[in-house]
């Protein structure tokens, strides 16, 4: 007798936290569950090294990782999908202004006569 049913496997997505290894990244899935009596939101986190063959992935990256055989002695988890970038922008980032390398190096031209106020 053969099972011929097909084989469901696990999916989530969780967010790449470390990147330390080669072909190896640790995955943090947070997932959230209502308290049985208090009725309040829990989140939970929980992480999961997984394969990423082609290394790719980079920390802050938003994959979907899917069980798999074993391949080493953590490793049950493999890299199907990289969702998105984790864009997250620092005060330096924000206050910094895009000027042209031309405009830059240029001083500022003096009002004319034209341009002054009466």
């Amino acid at each position: 007798m053969t099972n011929t049913a097909p084989v469901r496997k696990t999916t989530k997505v969780g967010l790449v936290t470390a990147k330390k290894t080669a072909k190896t990244v640790t995955v943090q899935v947070e997932r959230q569950v209502r308290h049985p009596l208090y009725k309040k939101i829990i989140r939970s986190r929980r992480t999961f090294m997984a394969h990423d063959e082609r290394d790719v992935c980079k920390v802050g990256d938003k994959v979907r990782i899917i069980e798999t055989r074993p391949i080493s002695r953590r490793k049950r988890w493999r890299v199907t999908a990289i969702l998105g970038a984790d864009v997250t922008l620092t005060a330096s980032e924000i206050g910094e202004t895009l000027i042209p390398a031309s405009a830059a190096a240029e001083p500022a031209a003096e009002p004319g006569p034209e341009e002054t106020k009466p």
